[in-house]
This record gives structure tokens, sequence and C-alpha cells, in this order.
């Protein structure tokens, strides 16, 4: 009994440890976002403000028209989700059910891109959208030149519809995992029954692969969200969340050195912190909200997969 006791004392004291080793940051971003700027020279409030105020939130979300970053984000963001889920769960059906010759070394150079730093195909990456030509077809109509694609939306929509977008290389993995768990008694009846391949792979192993499914577009969808390498990349100064929070303090003192009509060098540095921190939080907002509904689900999907798997 006393031994029971003590484990759980010890777990306990563990997981209120690691769970406020975790969480810290986000409450200290909350408790300085909610202050007013006479707060922050009070040495006597640490976490809780004596003065609450939504003043802060107010002055960022002008300063980064923040509702209209969100949204771009949110459409950018959705759209390869959805592109990246379909064209990897594909992938990884193809992978796990048919077998050919190199299809493992195949394999093995998509395990490759998962390893493979980004920053080493930059350069290829940048040319091919720079000028996209599809095997020289674009060519013969262009007089011989490709299509720029860069500033525009196209890059990511071309490369989650090829299953070479963000990470896409772990969710194949991910599918083909699930996809050999599935028995193959089922694909087996199906075929008996006069189904061919797409029409298992949409009807029965879809939606079989719900728990796949759900890890893959919630992972892609905040990978897409917090990217800043191949968003800026691809678009120059983009209007998403990811790209205008590397230059929120700049935007932020600029503003408050116009309002207080001096240069920015001389605005409040503990001011202008409180303000950065608040579009910090506001940044991860949407995901936070995002995983307070999906939380049950994502868990589920997580512990399935890696059973299945």
């Amino acid at each position: 009994m006393v031994k029971s006791m003590t484990w759980v004392i010890v777990r306990s004291v563990l997981i209120i440890g690691l769970s406020f080793v975790i969480l810290y940051p986000i409450i200290l971003k909350v408790s300085i976002a909610f202050k007013q700027k006479l707060d922050m020279y009070d040495p006597t409030i640490v976490y809780i403000p004596r003065n609450f105020t939504l003043e802060n939130f107010k002055y960022v979300m002008e300063t980064m028209n923040y509702f209209k970053v969100v949204w771009n984000s949110f459409l950018l963001s959705c759209g390869t989700m959805l592109l990246t889920t379909l064209s990897c769960a594909l992938v990884g059906y193809g992978f796990a059910r048919f077998k050919f010759r190199g299809s493992n070394i195949l394999f093995a150079l998509v395990i490759l891109t998962i390893l493979v730093p980004p920053q080493t195909i930059m350069v290829p990456t940048y040319l091919q959208y720079r000028n996209f030509d599809l095997f020289g077809l674009i060519g013969l109509f262009n007089d011989g030149n490709g299509i720029k694609l860069l500033g525009t939306y196209w890059p990511f929509v071309i490369s989650s519809m090829t299953g070479m977008g963000l990470k896409a290389g772990l969710f194949i993995f991910i599918f083909r995992q699930f996809f050999k768990g599935v028995p193959r008694e089922i694909e087996e009846a199906a075929l008996v029954d006069g189904a061919g391949v797409f029409k298992i792979f949409t009807t029965i192993m879809l939606p079989n692969a719900v728990p796949a499914i759900i890890t893959v577009m919630l992972f892609s969808f905040v990978w897409q969200w917090n990217d800043i390498y191949f968003t800026s990349m691809f678009i120059d100064n983009a209007k998403v969340i990811s790209v205008q929070l590397q230059t929120a303090g700049a935007t932020i003192a600029h503003k408050l050195g116009t309002e207080a009509g001096s240069s920015s060098g001389t605005v409040d540095p503990f001011y202008l912190s409180m303000l950065v921190n608040t579009s910090v939080l506001l940044s991860i907002l949407p995901l936070i909200i995002m995983y307070m509904f999906v939380q049950r689900h994502f868990v589920e999907s997580v512990e399935r997969t890696g059973i299945v798997g």
C-alpha cells in the first residue's frame, strides 16, 4: 500500500512538473498580453495582472491586419492539408499493397526525404518553380520558356498534389504502415464482387483509415501554418501569419515610433516586448482553439495509428 502510494505521488509530481515546463511559455505570454503598460514596471506583479486590459490585442490586431492574415493562412493551410492527405494516402496505399521490382528502393527514397534537410534542395526547388516546364511540354507552346510560378500559390498546390509537400515523406510512411495492417481479405472480397483498385481505395480503404487521415490532416495543417522557409521562398512578403510574425517587432516598433513622433529606436522596449508577446500569442491562438475541439479525435487517431501500424 505504501509503495503504491509513493509511486502515485512520484508520478503525479513528474507529470505536473513536465506539464508546467511545457505550458510555462504560454502561461507567461497570456499573463503579459493582459497587462497594462504600468504593470510591467511593478515588481509586485508576476503572473496575474493588477489591471486587465484588451488594448494590447486590439493594437496588435490593427497593426498586423490580423483577421485578413489569419484568413489567408487558414486557406493556404487547409488547401495544402487536403491535397497532401489525398496524395499521400494514395501513395501510401500503393506502397502497402502493390509490390514490384524496385518498390523497396522507391520507399527507401521516400524515407530519405524525411531525413534530408530542405535547405539542401533549395536551389533546384527554386529554379523549378521560377521556370516551371512540365517535361518540356509547356515550352513547346511558350517559345521554349516555362511559366514563372513564384509569387503565386501554385508551388504549394503542385507539391501537395504530387506528394512532395511539407513532411510528405512522413505522411506516406504513416499511411503505408496503416494500410499494411488492414486485412487483405477485405480487398479480396471486394475484388470478387467486381470492384476495381480505385473503388476499393475510395470505398473501403479510406473509410477505414480515418485515424491515419486525422493524424495526417492535423500535422499537415499545423506544419503549414508554422512554415516560414517554403512560404518565404515561393511568395515574397506573403500575407500569412508565420511570415508576418517574423517582422511583427519591427512593424510594431515603427508604428509606436510614428505615433510618438520619434524614431523607432526610442520606443519603450518593455512595452514593445509586451506587444510582441501578444502577437505571438495571437499567432498560436487559432491552433489552440482547433486543438480544443479535435483533441479527443487526435489522441484516438494517434493511438489507433500506432496499434494498427
